[in-house]
């Protein structure tokens, strides 16, 4: 009975280095082939004649890793178009602004048109005006034009904890706004003027992207939303559609086959790419059958 028991910890102990070096194998085959679909991916001119995906989603930051993507697709004489699809409800005014600078870059190349989804709002919007024709769903949430900076005044409060703030300034507008102190005359105008400039840029923005008189946009530009079906007739997107009517007016106006392929843009690098797959294929193949099968499984397996 030692020995039977014996030779099957044995035979557990060669499993589990076959299950390891076989992980190896199968990380080092999955790296390389990454590695060669990469290179291959991000090299101009190869992969010729694919449609580029760029998902904007959530709340817009200043993100230079896209930006620098935007620039290299640019050049890339294998895109034939780049699809911007929106679904965001907005970000700070300067993500908003650089994306929207990356993207007339790249249309001053490729035809980029915008799709936007559930939302497109503030600087979602912005984003979408730097493409050449806008589509949108009929219910999808867009416009938001405008500029908001909010803070608060805590100083009720405080006197009634007998808390009290103090700051020491170089310049009566240094710590303005505070929420230990109600804003001051002269703060709520310096600040009223900073959100003003920023409202120009926006409106300066939409008027160029959509061929519309400055006055006319600023006559939609007081912060509400429009559904699709409100933005089309206000003439802030070009048509009701998606995706696929998105390749069909790339196909028929600038003469981009629809029955191209579509590449989602990755803004991650290649090491951080195979950082990631090789960290799956590690907990797959390695830790799930060493540890699944016969680490834990040995704990409750007595001796035959």
């Amino acid at each position: 009975m030692a020995l039977d028991a014996d030779l099957l910890i044995d035979r557990r102990r060669l499993k589990r280095r076959l299950a390891l070096w076989r992980g190896f194998a199968l990380l080092l085959v999955l790296g390389a082939a990454l590695a060669w679909l990469g290179r291959a991916g991000d090299l101009p001119g190869l992969g010729a004649g694919r449609v580029e995906r760029l998902t904007v989603s959530g709340f817009i930051g200043d993100d230079r890793k896209l930006q620098e993507a935007l620039d290299k697709l640019a050049k890339d004489a294998g895109v034939r178009a780049v699809i911007v699809a929106i679904d965001s409800p907005g970000g700070t005014v300067g993500g908003g602004e650089a994306l929207h600078a990356a993207l007339s870059r790249l249309r001053a190349a490729k035809p980029v048109v915008a799709v936007m989804r559930g939302t497109a709002a503030s600087a979602g919007y912005m984003t979408a005006v730097a493409a050449e024709r806008i589509f949108a769903r009929e219910s999808t949430l867009t416009g938001s034009i405008g500029v908001i900076l909010q803070t608060f005044d805590t100083s009720e409060l405080l006197a009634r904890l007998g808390v009290r703030g103090e700051a020491l300034v170089s310049g009566p507008l240094k710590d303005q706004p505070n929420p230990f102190h109600p804003l001051s005359p002269d703060g709520r105008a310096a600040l009223q003027g900073v959100v003003g400039d920023m409202y120009a840029q926006f409106v300066e923005k939409v008027a160029a992207g959509r061929r519309m008189p400055v006055e006319q946009v600023r006559g939609l530009a007081d912060g509400r939303v429009f559904t699709g079906r409100q933005a089309l007739e206000a003439g802030l997107v070009d048509a009701i559609g998606g995706e696929a009517e998105a390749r069909a007016w790339l196909a028929a106006e600038r003469g981009v086959p629809a029955d191209l392929p579509v590449r989602d843009i990755e803004t991650r690098s290649m090491a951080e790419r195979l950082a990631g797959a090789a960290f799956g294929g590690f907990a797959k193949s390695v830790v799930s059958e060493w540890l699944g099968v016969d680490g834990a499984g040995l704990l409750w397996q007595l001796p035959r």
